[in-house]
């Protein structure tokens, strides 16, 4: 697949527009509202190994960074991205995901994926999701952020990165965490966050078009459908620990 070397190697100043590194400021009032969509799936322990897949410009590394936890990593494949994410969080690798895992069995307690699923192919995603299992320590997390192919503008975001290759629902992700071994999936919207009064009516319209999407559904098929309805959505769930069942699947 010869365009994914062509498409990477420029993907931040090509895709994402960006050719210097994202300042401090602008990177924590991006990722500031994952403290709730993350809410209860984050290590207690701060010096847990965690993994960021594809980092991008790193502003998920400083994320985690900033709320104390001290072993942070990034890896992505392409040079560009890591330049940029080398300004925000010196410890980062560039190499291919998959390559890189696969040296790392049971190293990490978390690992989150962010924009990643969706540039693999159906078969490549198995062994993605096989291979983050391995990678984890028994009882770590997966983290998934991926569009929806559910929501009314699903085919937007599938045609807006000549790079997508697949698009989820809710449904299909929990498929794709069972078959992989993972237990305890859960899937959940990323809803406009609350920072002010802007924001805030932003929330309450987002409310309204959320039940209009419910009650469309409901009319054309009797069902209220998956409830996940924002563009893109996120997905979790854990490796069992060693006497849980299915530990060894």
């Amino acid at each position: 697949m010869q365009y994914r070397e062509r498409f990477y190697k420029k993907y931040a100043s090509l895709m994402r527009g960006r050719h210097e590194p994202v300042a401090a400021a602008a990177a924590d009032h991006h990722v500031a509202p994952y403290d709730g969509y993350l809410r209860g799936w984050l290590p207690g322990n701060p010096e847990a190994a965690i993994l960021d897949v594809a980092c991008g410009s790193g502003e998920f590394l400083r994320f985690f960074a900033t709320r104390g936890y001290t072993r942070v990593e990034g890896v992505d494949i392409s040079p560009e991205q890591i330049e940029l994410a080398r300004a925000l969080h010196p410890q980062v690798h560039c190499a291919n995901a998959l390559d890189f895992l696969g040296a790392t069995a049971g190293h990490y307690d978390l690992i989150t994926a962010r924009d990643v699923a969706e540039h693999l192919t159906k078969d490549e995603i198995l062994v993605f999701f096989e291979i983050c299992g391995k990678a984890l320590r028994p009882g770590g997390r997966l983290i998934i952020q991926t569009p929806n192919g559910a929501t009314p503008w699903s085919s937007a975001i599938w045609h807006g990165d000549f790079t997508h290759e697949h698009c989820f629902t809710a449904k299909t992700l929990g498929h794709v965490f069972a078959l992989s071994g993972f237990k305890n999936y859960e899937a959940r919207e990323m809803a406009p966050p609350v920072r002010g009064v802007r924001s805030s009516v932003r929330r309450l319209l987002w409310q309204w078009l959320r039940f209009s999407m419910i009650a469309r559904n409901y009319i054309e098929t009797g069902s209220a459908g998956g409830g996940i309805y924002t563009r893109v959505f996120l997905g979790s769930a854990v490796r069992p620990l060693a006497s849980q069942p299915g530990a060894g699947d």
